[in-house]
C-alpha cells in the first residue's frame, strides 16, 4: 500500500489567507525609512555640522600636546669659562600597568632597573604596586649612560622621557653665585633665581596622536619649535672666586670659627669679582642641605660693623669741614661716659690727630669727632653711602640692614654709631661704601654683570678728602696700626679692622664676636676692594686684625696679580705678628 505525504495548501491557511491592511506594510517600510533618515541626520549633525563638542573628547582621549624642552642658557665667568650648563638627563617613567610582573625574566630586569637607579627594592617595587596608574615618575634626571643600560633592558612599560640637568664646574666654592635650580629646571638660588627668565628660555610644542600605551601615532598640526635660553656673562672672575673661597674656608678651620664671607669689588667698573661664603654645598649634590650652608651671609646677615665705620666718621667730618687730618683729639683718659653709658678704648692714647684716631682705632676720638656734627648730617652720609638702603645689585636676598631715623637719635647712639654701634649693615653693604674712598669720593653702583666702562658714581666726598681717608686707612693697615697683617708683597694696601661683639637677644655676649676687615689696593689708585668677616672665631684671635686681614692680604695680593696689575712697593712690607689690639 502505498501512502502519500501529506502536503500543506498555504493559499488555504487561515492565517495566511487573512489579508492584511496596505497601510500597515507602507508603515513599516516609511518607519523603517525614517530610522534611516534619522541616524543619517545624527550622522551628518556629529560629523559635519556640530562637531566640536566630539572632536574635543576625542583629543582629550587620544590627542596630546608634547612639551619640547628648551635648553637652558649657560652662565660663564668673566672669561668665559662655565660656572653652569646644561646636560641631557633622561627621566625614567613607567605604566604599571603594563608591566607584566609576574614573568620572571621581566622581575629580573626590574630588579637591574633598582640597582641601576640606586634605589631600594622595596621602594623600587612601591612606586610600580598600584596596576591602576597609567602614569608614575621611577626617577628623574639620570645620567645618560645609566638611562642607556635600562632602556636595553626592554622593559615593557618602562619609558624615558628627555629633559636636561644642570652642571655646576666650580662646585661649592662659586655655589652662593650660582645658585641652583630645581627638578624641573626652575631657579631656586643665586643667579639661578635672578635670571630664570633670561635663562629658561621659551619651551616649544608639537601636537600628536598617541594610542594608549603612550606611544605616537601620528602628528598633528605645527610644531613649534624652542626657544633655547639666553646665556649670561657675570662678572665674576671664577679664579679669584676660588682663590678667595679657599682662604676663607682655611681661615674659618684655623679659627675654629662659625662662618665667614669674602666679597671682591673692582673699584673702577663696581663689579663683583668674588663673592664666597663658608660654610657652602656643592650645587649639584644637595641632599641633606642646611640652613647655614644655604645663607649667602655677604648679602643676608647683617650685624654691627664696629671699628669699621671709624673711617666713614672721619669723611663726613672733614667733608662737613670740622677737623682736619691734623686736628688734635683728645681721647685721655681712655674712657668716655655719656647718657649712663661708658665708651672705652683698649689704652690710654692721650691726645690723637684725626689721622692718628684711625691708626689707633680710638672709640673716644671718632665719638668726640662724631659730636663735631649734627644727627641729621651723619644720617645723610651714611644714606648716600646705602646704609639702611637694600643694595641695588641683580641677586635675590640682599637685605636691608638698619639705620634709625635721626629724629629719633639720642645722644649716646650718635656717639656709638660713629664707631659701628647702633646701626647694622652686611658686608657687601660695607664693601661698596668704601667704594666712596676708592673711586675719588663717588660711591658707585654695583653689578653682577660683566662690565668693561668705568662706573659714573654719585658724589658723596670730594676727591681730597676721600684721598686723605686713604691715607689714614694705607697708616692703619701698617706699622703702629691695628691692621698690621693685611699688608702683602709688592702692593700697598689701606684698610680697617672691626670686632663686634655679636647680639644675643636684647644684649651682648660677652665672649662672642665677629671680625672685620675692609679695604683696598694699591693705595694710591685702588683696583679693588675687599671685604672679609670671620663669625664667632674661637681659638682666642678674634681681633679683626687677627683674624680677618690675613685673608684680606692674601686675596689681595693674588686678585691684583691675576688682574695683572703691576706691583708699586718694590720691597717686602715689615709685618708686625704680635700685640695687635683694637678698640670696638
Amino acid at each position: 500500500m502505498v501512502r502519500r505525504s501529506r502536503s500543506v495548501q498555504y493559499t488555504t491557511s487561515p492565517l495566511l489567507a487573512s489579508k492584511t491592511p496596505v497601510w500597515r506594510s507602507k508603515f513599516i517600510v516609511a518607519a523603517i525609512a525614517l530610522g534611516f533618515v534619522v541616524l543619517a541626520a545624527r550622522a551628518a549633525y556629529v560629523q559635519v555640522i556640530d562637531n566640536e563638542f566630539f572632536q574635543r573628547q576625542g583629543e582629550v582621549r587620544f590627542a596630546r600636546t608634547l612639551e619640547l624642552p628648551a635648553n637652558r642658557g649657560r652662565i660663564l665667568d668673566r672669561n668665559g669659562l662655565l660656572l653652569a650648563s646644561s646636560v641631557v638627563a633622561p627621566s625614567i617613567w613607567a605604566i604599571p600597568e603594563d608591566i607584566e610582573r609576574n614573568d620572571p625574566d621581566v622581575k629580573a630586569r626590574l630588579r637591574q632597573v633598582a640597582k641601576l637607579l640606586g634605589m631600594a627594592q622595596k621602594d623600587f617595587d612601591k612606586k610600580l604596586e598600584d596596576e591602576d596608574k597609567t602614569f608614575v615618575w621611577i626617577q628623574r634626571q639620570v645620567d645618560a649612560p645609566i638611562a642607556k643600560q635600562i632602556a636595553d633592558l626592554n622593559i615593557k612599560g618602562i619609558y624615558q622621557r628627555k629633559e636636561y640637568k644642570r652642571q655646576y664646574p666650580e662646585g661649592e666654592a662659586a655655589a652662593h653665585v650660582v645658585g641652583f635650580t630645581n627638578v624641573e629646571d626652575h631657579g631656586q638660588e643665586g643667579i639661578e633665581l635672578a635670571f630664570d627668565k633670561d635663562l629658561a628660555g621659551k619651551a616649544g610644542s608639537r601636537r600628536v596622536i598617541k594610542d594608549r600605551l603612550g606611544r605616537v601615532v601620528e602628528g598633528v598640526g605645527e610644531t613649534v619649535p624652542p626657544v633655547d635660553g639666553k646665556d649670561i656673562q657675570l662678572s665674576v672672575d671664577s679664579k679669584v672666586q676660588f682663590f678667595a673661597y679657599q682662604k676663607l674656608r682655611d681661615a674659618v678651620i684655623a679659627r675654629r670659627a662659625k662662618a665667614g664671607s669674602v666679597v671682591v669689588l673692582d673699584s673702577t667698573t663696581g663689579e663683583v669679582l668674588a663673592l664666597a661664603n663658608y660654610p657652602s654645598y656643592v650645587p649639584d649634590r644637595r641632599q641633606n642641605l642646611t640652613g647655614e650652608q644655604l645663607r649667602n651671609r655677604a648679602l643676608t646677615d647683617t650685624f654691627e660693623p664696629g671699628s669699621t665705620m671709624k673711617p666713614i666718621t672721619i669723611g663726613m667730618a672733614l667733608e662737613a669741614g670740622r677737623v682736619k687730618p691734623s686736628t688734635l683729639i683728645d681721647t685721655s683718659p681712655g674712657r668716655y661716659q655719656i647718657g649712663g653709658f661708658t665708651i672705652s678704648d683698649t689704652h690710654n692714647y692721650g691726645t690723637l690727630t684725626v689721622e692718628g684716631v684711625i691708626q689707633k682705632s680710638s672709640n673716644v676720638g671718632a665719638l668726640k669727632i662724631a659730636q663735631k656734627m649734627t644727627p641729621h648730617e651723619m644720617w645723610d652720609t651714611y644714606t648716600a653711602l646705602g646704609y639702611g638702603q637694600k643694595p641695588q645689585v641683580q641677586f635675590p636676598g640682599a637685605v636691608t640692614g638698619r639705620l634709625r631715623p635721626w629724629k629719633n637719635w639720642k645722644p649716646v647712639e650718635q656717639a656709638t654709631m660713629a664707631y659701628g654701634y647702633g646701626l647694622s649693615a652686611s658686608l657687601f653693604q660695607m664693601a661698596h661704601s668704601y667704594t666712596a674712598f676708592a673711586h675719588d669720593g663717588s660711591i658707585i653702583p654695583v653689578t653682577m654683570l660683566k662690565s668693561s666702562d668705568t662706573a659714573v658714581g654719585v658724589r658723596v666726598f670730594s676727591a681730597e678728602n676721600a684721598h686723605a681717608v686713604r691715607k689714614m686707612l694705607q697708616m692703619a693697615a701698617g706699622p703702629g696700626g691695628t691692621g698690621q697683617l693685611a699688608q702683602t708683597v709688592g702692593y700697598s694696601v689701606g684698610g680697617k679692622s672691626g670686632t663686634a661683639h655679636k647680639q644675643v637677644g636684647k644684649g651682648y655676649a660677652s665672649n662672642k664676636y665677629r671680625a672685620w676687615f675692609t679695604g683696598m689696593a694699591p693705595i694710591e689708585k685702588p683696583r679693588i676692594i675687599v671685604g672679609v668677616m670671620i663669625d664667632e672665631p674661637s681659638d682666642g684671635q678674634y681681633f679683626g686684625g687677627l683674624a680677618a686681614a690675613p685673608v684680606f692680604s692674601e686675596v689681595v695680593q693674588q686678585t691684583l696679580r691675576m688682574m695683572n696689575v703691576a706691583p708699586d712697593l718694590a720691597v717686602k712690607p715689615l709685618v708686625i705678628t704680635q700685640g695687635v689690639d683694637e678698640s670696638f
